[in-house]
């Protein structure tokens, strides 16, 4: 059976709290001037520093993976913010994230990690656009450059603590290349290709329509579209309807909360308790890591929200993204089917009468 990301570890054998105290800090100084302030640009900054603390700075890559998730990610929010006024380039940058996506993902789970951020940043920038008072998206990526650096200077404090070197010993370029081919030889091509353009078709969707609709939030609809496109050339429908299922849940908890709430202050208290909590006891498995990682990122652009009395807005776009992306999980099933048949057909053919 092919297995594209390896299912062992689904959680991390220790906690990382030198990692989660990074993330946590690198958040708390953003969302608190915000809170203050009331300027939408410092949450901006909290969502840069946020997918920064996602790379372990103790790890040998752990500093260059800050550094280009600070650099990829505030391209695709000043991308996403550009992108959000028209509706062909709406559909044209978002189906460029999908494909991009699914192209990273064969190259293993950390790569599809880093796909993963940048598309959500892509998301965040769209949708935010008509919410804040930013003024273009150079402010955007300025204001999330800012943040990444922030937690990239609380990651080389943590590094000196421990006594390592600020910036460790990077492996050869063709090493890391073979590697990343290794991951990509697994995967069939005439599968992945399908999947590839599921996965550019529905996010070039999601896009137009959250353009045209004029949703005042339409990153729930697509982030939900990306939290459900999940790698899986089988097309297995059971599990599509459980990610679907679970990120239906995840975004009526979330309702939940903000309503109960109703107080950002709280509603920041409680954004950083789950940032050290999620960060320290990080998941192993990358189905699991993006639900996770999307929920995190989900209730940090929600952490100053005042109008959650559009809930049913919030869920309706859920609901649309999750349909969305069980199209992909459909195709791919409906593909594998027929191949099937014919395989079978053509075997029968064959037999002597």
């Amino acid at each position: 059976m092919l297995r594209f990301l390896p299912s062992r570890h689904q959680w991390t054998a220790a906690p990382t709290w030198g990692a989660a105290i990074v993330a946590t800090l690198g958040c708390a100084l953003p969302l608190l001037l915000g809170l203050f302030s009331g300027h939408s640009g410092f949450l901006w900054a909290s969502i840069g520093a946020f997918l920064a603390a996602q790379a372990d700075p103790l790890h040998r890559f752990g500093m260059l993976r800050m550094l280009l998730l600070t650099l990829l990610g505030a391209c695709s929010a000043g991308l996403g913010f550009w992108s959000a006024p028209g509706p062909l380039e709406s559909l044209l940058v978002f189906a460029a994230g999908g494909l991009l996506l699914a192209w990273l993902q064969r190259f293993g789970r950390e790569a599809g990690k880093l796909g993963l951020g940048m598309l959500v940043c892509l998301c965040l920038g769209q949708g935010q656009q008509h919410l804040g008072s930013m003024p273009n998206p150079y402010a955007v990526a300025t204001l999330f450059t800012l943040g990444g650096l922030w937690a990239t200077l609380l990651a080389f404090t943590l590094r000196g603590l421990h006594g390592l070197r600020l910036w460790p010993y990077m492996p050869r370029l063709p090493n890391v290349l073979k590697v990343l081919r290794q991951h990509a030889a697994r995967l069939p091509h005439p599968q992945w290709r399908l999947y590839a353009l599921g996965c550019s078709l529905v996010c070039g969707l999601a896009g137009l329509i959250v353009n045209l609709a004029g949703q005042p939030r339409g990153y729930w609809l697509t982030l939900a579209v990306v939290t459900s496109l999940q790698i899986d050339l089988k097309g297995r429908l059971p599990r599509a309807f459980k990610i679907a299922l679970s990120v239906l849940l995840a975004a009526g908890l979330l309702v939940l909360l903000g309503e109960g709430l109703q107080n950002p202050a709280q509603m920041v208290a409680l954004v950083l308790s789950l940032t050290l909590l999620g960060r320290a006891f990080q998941v192993g498995r990358y189905s699991l890591y993006v639900l996770q990682m999307t929920f995190c990122i989900l209730l940090l652009a929600e952490s100053l929200a005042q109008d959650w009395q559009l809930d049913r807005e919030r869920l309706l776009g859920s609901l649309i993204g999750v349909s969305l992306a069980l199209l992909v999980a459909l195709t791919l099933n409906v593909r594998r089917r027929l191949q099937v048949w014919r395989t079978a057909r053509s075997g029968t053919d064959g037999l002597p009468r």
